[in-house]
């Protein structure tokens, strides 16, 4: 039966779901009275909810607390064991993937070097289904317990009927790809169980407004800065974040060649491989041999040496033209959407840290409109490197609050995807 703002009975009791659920989720544990009040709910309609919540195995008791004379009340939690979800961060150096529990315990991680920096497609993707089982195996959770896998990406991606998430990832040599189709064949999950790919900035904006630095802020942009850079853009509009391509915003007509191929992109030269590539150039000795972030680490050692003396002027004199760039670059963003915070993060980012990041503020307060930067805050995720995977993560627990709590269904019966009968016409007979 549906109501006359056109919803059905099911979609108050989905939507009652969610309310309870979310509030036990961030913040409980509660009681029943205090649930009324925080989700607008009747006594009775809160008392509805719980039990079927309860009854679901997705609520559990943690405890009581007195009451004003009466009894004591009981609290409520949402129960770690009830959902399980995967991240996975195909990062710069490194496909990470991590299990977590409902409450975004760490279960079991699993990580895959990329060698010199290779994004052979099929490579991924063997990495992040072998990552796949592997933290299964290790945590001994069943593939159909899973509520989604979620997948952070460089690039730019697309939802299609065809072929699920198709990823253009430029920067990395992927014009696109079906990455959602191509995990699916020979996937060691259940076809129940849906994949949920976005862009890396964007699930590590999701984990920093969940869990993180943004908290409470309706408009940030929260930074990736790694060997590249990127940006996700949340406001009121677009409440769960969207990314945007800052890295290739042009700040230097006819500058250095960018890997995307364009010329002056600020990725050219913020990007963690544009710094080190500029500190070479000016004569500076990066140590070979080593991955991006070791090398890094050695420019800011040289840069500031622990004894405060002997410090390499190449390296310095690069590190500090980066917080220029990265700064004026911060400003277009302060100027085009007014956010209330900027938060930094990414390895590289969280790397350079608080020493980097006074000369950054400086940058970016001389480059912006003065009102909009007297409103901004310049801070640094708290997340750590793992902010990709629990962002990935959070993409099929979001979608779990959406549907009430309610898991994935089976496909319905009916004509196959294209993607499916496409992988079933190719596959060996």
């Amino acid at each position: 039966m549906a109501e006359r703002n056109g919803r059905t009975v099911r979609d108050l009791r989905r939507a009652n779901r969610t309310a309870v659920l979310q509030r036990l989720y961030f913040d409980g544990p509660l009681s029943r009275f205090e649930l009324g009040p925080v989700t607008g709910l009747s006594s009775g309609s809160v008392s509805n909810v719980v039990a079927d919540l309860v009854a679901d195995g997705l609520v559990e008791e943690a405890g009581s607390v007195d009451s004003d004379g009466g009894r004591p009340r009981t609290l409520l939690r949402v129960a770690p064991a009830s959902g399980h979800m995967i991240g996975v961060d195909v990062g710069e150096t490194r496909v990470r993937v991590e299990l977590f529990d409902l409450t975004l315990t760490e279960l079991a991680r699993a990580e895959r070097p990329l060698e010199q920096r290779r994004y052979e497609v099929e490579g991924i993707v063997g990495h992040i289904r072998d990552g796949i089982a592997q933290v299964l195996g290790a945590a001994g959770i069943a593939p159909e317990r899973l509520l989604g896998v979620g997948i952070g990406v460089p690039g730019i991606v697309e939802r299609g009927p065809e072929h699920g998430a198709v990823v253009h990832g430029q920067t990395i040599g992927w014009d696109a790809v079906p990455l959602e189709e191509l995990l699916r064949a020979g996937s060691p999950l259940p076809e129940s169980v849906p994949y949920f790919i976005d862009n890396g900035a964007k699930t590590l904006g999701q984990a920093e407004m969940w869990f993180g630095g943004g908290r409470g802020a309706r408009n940030a942009c929260v930074v990736l800065f790694g060997s590249g850079v990127g940006a996700c853009l949340v406001t009121p509009d677009v409440e769960n974040g969207r990314a945007v391509e800052w890295g290739h915003l042009t700040v230097r007509v006819r500058g250095r060649r960018c890997r995307c191929g364009a010329l002056g992109c600020l990725e050219a030269y913020a990007g963690a491989e544009a710094l080190l590539d500029r500190w070479r150039e000016e004569g500076g000795e990066p140590p070979r041999g080593t991955d991006e972030e070791t090398a890094l680490t050695a420019m800011l050692a040289a840069a500031y040496p622990a004894d405060g003396a002997g410090a390499d002027p190449v390296a310095l004199a690069v590190l500090e033209e980066t917080a220029e760039y990265l700064g004026a670059g911060l400003s277009d963003l302060i100027n085009l959407f007014q956010p209330e915070r900027i938060l930094i993060g990414g390895w590289a980012g969280l790397q350079l840290g608080t020493r980097f990041l006074p000369a950054v503020r400086r940058h970016a307060t001389a480059y912006a409109l003065r009102h909009p930067a007297e409103k901004v805050t310049v801070e640094l995720g708290r997340l750590g490197p793992d902010a990709v995977t629990v962002g990935a993560a959070i993409l099929p627990l979001a979608d779990f609050f959406t549907r009430g709590g309610r898991r994935p269904e089976p496909l319905a019966a009916g004509p196959a995807p294209a993607w499916r009968t496409a992988l079933e016409e190719r596959a060996p007979h």
